[in-house]
């Protein structure tokens, strides 16, 4: 018999060729009958088995410990980059998404009334067939284009725009407009970069702008964070509420919601008036260092202080101590950056900032290019050119907003055009991997949008808000027990492999997208066999075999020599902190100051953010994060609930210009006296969500949809609430504290 290896065992093994190993030594998946056949399964399929988490999009590397063909832990697996041998709360708790009573595990067919979760059960065959036929029959009589397609980032992605562009419609929903549009566009302006990578080896300072990281946890920056503090880095943290990363600054500043750029452009400020950059790296790589203190000289300390409510002394103190960091000061680009429709402002504003301490692309610099790719270097499927679109998006990129990447777009404008058929009316959507219901704002307009659709076909592993008002439900295979494209990191592919068997009919999207593919006539598209195929594809330029990459979790890529070059992908080829680009499209080439709304008497900015225990629309339902997780409740000021007659626990009644909410009162120091806050992701509308249904309440019922002009970003935290005791209502119980000394 096989022996089975311990967890620490399989660690000592991580640096060992593949071929080298003997029988035994590892256990690969019971669904691997390669593996079988060489002994490296014990009678029972027990071991632990390399593979990649799905609870959010840092894509971790874990370890799943099977036992019996079922997983029972699953832990970091050291040789990837982003876990590092650890997993988060939500990464550990992901065996309960594979294992949720809930789970879709047959095609569903609706048979009452959209919304009233009547459906029945259906072969693949007759849901894919339904599906096609569907979306053939709009294409014959609207054109491709009244074929809306929306998915949230994932590493299938690529074949689901493969199905997109192959149908030949222009229209393609993602999540980021919801995200981080305003972060990306800045620096691309700026930079010519997306996302610069953050490097926190020798940070000595640290300014996060409402970047809650100690609990919108990213495994390994987390860490890398937390070891920083440890070594003595400080950390200036911008918030209009106390959250975890607050607790953990070594300063607080409780800015007033919209005023970020204020603060950040008076640091500039302070920074070029006092000829504090790095003078060296500005001169060489910095368009604009000529004219900046013109353009900076009204934005004083003093002026900062009348928009953001912090001293102006705070202000100039902050912006000399960043200063003298040089490089190894770090202004944090952010994430959720979707807050005001100046959002873009702030994050122009924070990309000049690290261009001034000379950070970027620099030896120990703390800001670097992310310039690797899901598929570079790797091989893929044969496949003919796509058709031609000549129809306008119906989100507006570009024709509307000239500088939102297509792969971008504008999610919350996309479902307000269906709403009014300009330019033209689409007829049906195909959704996988999102929830738009729950995650677009003003969830009465997504409903209503959906009403105008002849047909909704959606993809998930749930039953979530927007699969119970689909047409089809085509049940994916849970990450766990999956193939999905491999992730090219840190000179490494990484491969997500299934570690059990797929539970009752679940598919992986890489089949499901070509049977449907096939089915509407691009079968040339989707040019493999199977799973294993498309991979095997994916790893011929690399000399490995698919049996060693499933036994280690990865290959190497090939290396790059040389040193790198240092590369701005801007029209001037360097830092464009005066962007020629901005100018031309009619905004403002510098960052600048652009006064945001602020609530009448009696109203409060309504903020949102992320928590520890919960991914975005997703994992609410999952049983061990909901079994670890507060009730959610209304943040407000305690002074301002007191004058308001209002404690902990009451029901109270909060109402936006689009929508109402009951919900309950949580009165605390931890947030300013004009501002509310509420966890996102509840109020589910699902009643196949047996966990999450009845839990908490829907943010997006409260958003007004506030579209920023340059990015295309939703401004979530434009909207504005009142809040009443709900009469009669008896106070919900307390839960336990948030915070010690409350």
């Amino acid at each position: 018999m096989a022996k089975t290896l311990s967890r620490r065992d399989f660690l000592k093994l991580g640096a060992v060729a593949a071929g080298g190993l003997a029988v035994g030594k590892f256990i690969p998946p019971q669904v691997a009958q390669a593996a079988r056949l060489a002994g490296h399964l014990n009678a029972a399929g027990d071991g632990y088995i390399p593979s990649m988490c799905e609870m959010c999009v840092w894509r971790c590397g874990l370890l799943a410990k099977v036992r019996n063909g079922r997983v029972v832990k699953l832990d970091g697996n050291p040789e990837h980059p982003h876990s590092r041998g650890n997993l988060c709360t939500r990464g550990q708790a992901g065996l309960m998404n594979t294992y949720d009573p809930d789970r879709v595990l047959t095609p569903l067919i609706r048979v009452g009334a959209r919304g009233e979760g009547l459906f029945r059960k259906a072969s693949w065959d007759e849901a894919l067939d339904l599906t096609a036929s569907h979306m053939l029959s709009i294409k014959q009589n609207y054109g491709p284009e009244a074929m809306v397609f929306s998915s949230t980032h994932n590493l299938s992605q690529v074949q689901f725009e493969n199905l997109l562009y192959a149908f030949g419609s222009p229209n393609y929903g993602t999540q980021r407009s919801l995200c981080f549009n305003s972060m990306i566009t800045a620096f691309l302006m700026t930079y010519g970069i997306e996302e610069p990578e953050r490097n926190y080896d020798n940070v000595e300072f640290i300014l996060l702008v409402g970047r809650n990281l100690m609990e919108a946890i990213s495994t390994s920056e987390t860490s890398q964070l937390s070891q920083a503090l440890d070594r003595g880095a400080k950390l200036v943290y911008l918030d209009p509420r106390y959250t975890k990363t607050a607790s953990k600054s070594a300063e607080w500043i409780p800015i007033r919601p919209g005023t970020d750029s204020a603060f950040l452009l008076a640091m500039i400020h302070v920074i070029v008036m006092n000829e504090l950059a790095d003078c060296d790296f500005v001169r060489q790589y910095v368009v604009g260092c000529d004219d900046i203190q013109e353009a900076m000289r009204s934005y004083t300390p003093a002026w900062a202080e009348q928009k953001t409510g912090v001293p102006a002394a705070t202000i100039e103190r902050v912006a000399r101590e960043y200063a003298a960091a040089k490089h190894n000061a770090l202004a944090h680009p952010g994430w959720r950056t979707s807050n005001f429709v100046n959002s873009f402002q702030t994050e122009r504003a924070l990309a000049t900032l690290n261009a001034l301490s000379g950070n970027v692309l620099t030896a120990g610099g703390c800001l670097s290019a992310d310039v690797s790719s899901e598929s570079a270097g790797l091989g893929a499927p044969p496949q003919p050119p796509y058709p031609r679109i000549s129809a306008l998006r119906l989100d507006g990129t570009p024709w509307k907003y000239p500088l939102v990447p297509l792969k971008l777009g504008v999610f919350q404008e996309l479902r307000d055009a269906i709403l009014t058929g300009e330019p033209y009316q689409a007829h049906g959507w195909f959704i996988s991997r999102q929830n738009p219901i729950l995650a677009l704002p003003d969830r009465q307009k997504t409903l209503q949008a959906f009403a105008k659709m002849d047909f909704i076909a959606t993809v998930d592993i749930i039953l979530n808000d927007t699969a119970w008002y689909s047409d089809v439900v085509l049940p994916e295979a849970s990450y766990l027990e999956r193939y999905d494209p491999l992730l090219v990191l840190g000179g490494k592919a990484f491969i997500r492999q299934p570690v059990i068997e797929p539970q009752g009919e679940a598919k992986s999207a890489l089949w499901i997208y070509k049977q449907l593919g096939e089915r509407l006539g691009l079968s040339d598209y989707f040019q493999y066999a199977d799973e294993e195929d498309y991979i095997r594809q994916q790893i011929a330029p690399l000399g490995t075999t698919l049996e060693a990459l499933k036994f280690k979790g990865y290959a190497e890529m090939p290396s790059e020599e040389g040193e790198k070059e240092i590369v701005f992908n801007t029209p001037s080829g360097k830092i464009e902190i005066y962007s020629e680009t901005l100018a031309k499209a009619g905004f403002s080439p510098w960052p600048t100051w652009e006064e945001p709304p602020a609530p009448p008497a009696g109203q409060f900015y309504l903020l949102t953010g992320k928590v520890a225990q919960a991914t975005q629309f997703g994992t609410q339902n999952n049983q061990l994060l909901h079994k670890y997780s507060d009730e959610p409740r209304l943040w407000m000021n305690k002074d301002t609930a007191k004058s308001m007659g209002l404690v902990n626990g009451d029901w109270v009644e909060v109402t936006s210009a689009v929508g109402k909410v009951h919900i309950p009162l949580y009165a605390t120091k931890a947030i300013r006296p004009d501002c509310v806050y509420m966890t996102p992701g509840y109020g589910h509308l699902s009643k196949g969500l047996t966990t999450a249904f009845g839990i908490g309440a829907s943010d997006s019922v409260l958003h007004v949809t506030y579209t920023d002009p340059i990015s295309g970003g939703q401004a979530l935290s434009q909207t504005f609430v009142s809040v009443k005791k709900v009469p009669g209502s008896t106070p919900a119980p307390l839960p336990k504290p948030l915070y010690s000394g409350e």
